[in-house]
């Protein structure tokens, strides 16, 4: 680890120039004190790095100290960086590792090609925190030290035992087979299988991990894409699900996808309206989902609920939350 950590400060220093204790620990997040004796070190095994003092003073290494790499070309250093640049560092807890390989990207570049490919790595950005209206985008968090167990699970071969919290159900402990992880709009699944059925675990719902010393029971090779598609066919299909042909207002089309599983088509209305055919976990889903937006969906035809329908009329009626409203409704318990 401290390797890697007197690696990173020497390529910042290679490509920043001077550099302040305080700015370098940032960098590294390291403590200051942890810094000074990465220094230390560096100059105990020969790297000449000196201090400057003063107002304006700090770290810097001897001009013209460099090894030369090369290996990259422009367009793939500026792919790399690209992609570097963007939400890359909240998948799978991989933020440091980013960085870290994005200076040795960066040093690795030729001289002439190397601020080029900054500079024009500067044009792009992906998935910025905020779209043109101004949300967030809301990412899951996953604390570290269950992303860690679940990373080296994965990569080892190894059987987790992670304490799982389904909705709606006290949390359990459960020994998996991992195979594969997967992001999907700034979401994080684990794909495993428990005592050879297929499962597919949230990753911000695994409060705890552990990495077993068993080999996890999986194929040598994996096709992580085929299973998604597999697995996610599957869970639309299954269950209570219901698919509901929805009228949205365009300025709450994000809002309607926030909470519904999947969407199966969309096209635009005469009107200037969406419409969607929208797939719900079960009929109450559905029902809160639209009761959120208020006037700005309205469900032309449903499969499996009509109770929705009631719903409908009842929010028209200026009322609260479907089954708490004053009489007269529609929409209580053993209403017709």
């Amino acid at each position: 680890m401290r390797a890697d950590r007197l690696v990173s400060l020497v390529l910042l220093l290679r490509q920043r120039g001077r550099l302040t204790a305080d700015t370098l620990a940032r960098e590294l997040e390291v403590s200051t004190r942890t810094v000074l004796r990465d220094i230390e070190a560096l100059s105990a095994a020969g790297v000449p790095v000196y201090a400057e003092r003063g107002r304006h003073g700090g770290f810097a290494l001897s001009p013209g100290f460099r090894t030369e790499l090369t290996g990259l070309n422009h367009d793939e250093a500026l792919a790399l960086l690209t992609a570097g640049s963007g939400r890359g560092e909240l998948v799978f807890g991989l933020g440091s590792a980013l960085a870290s390989a994005m200076r040795k990207v960066v040093d690795a570049l030729p001289e002439s090609h190397r601020a080029a490919a900054s500079d024009a790595a500067q044009r792009f950005l992906v998935d910025p925190e905020t779209d043109l209206l101004s949300r967030r985008l809301v990412t899951e968090e996953v604390p570290d030290t269950v992303m860690i167990e679940v990373r080296r699970a994965v990569l080892a071969g190894h059987k987790l035992r992670i304490h799982y919290a389904a909705t709606g159900r006290t949390p359990q402990w459960r020994t998996v087979d991992p195979i594969g992880l997967v992001t999907v709009r700034d979401r994080g699944y684990l794909l495993a299988t428990r005592s050879g059925t297929d499962r597919t675990y949230r990753l911000s719902r695994v409060l705890a991990a552990e990495e077993l010393p068993e080999t996890a029971q999986r194929p040598n090779r994996v096709d992580l894409d085929r299973i998604w598609r597999e697995r996610s066919a599957q869970f639309l299909s299954g269950g209570d699900h219901i698919t509901v042909l929805v009228r949205v207002n365009p300025a709450r089309r994000e809002d309607l996808l926030d909470t519904a599983l999947a969407v199966r088509a969309e096209e635009p209305d005469a009107d200037g309206w969406l419409r969607l055919k929208v797939t719900f976990q079960d009929s109450r889903h559905a029902e809160w989902a639209l009761w959120q937006l208020s006037m700005d969906a309205e469900a032309r035809r449903l499969r499996g609920s009509p109770t929705l329908r009631r719903a409908r009329r009842c929010r028209r009626s200026r009322h609260t939350w479907p089954g708490r409203c004053r009489p007269p409704c529609w929409c209580g318990p053993g209403s017709t």
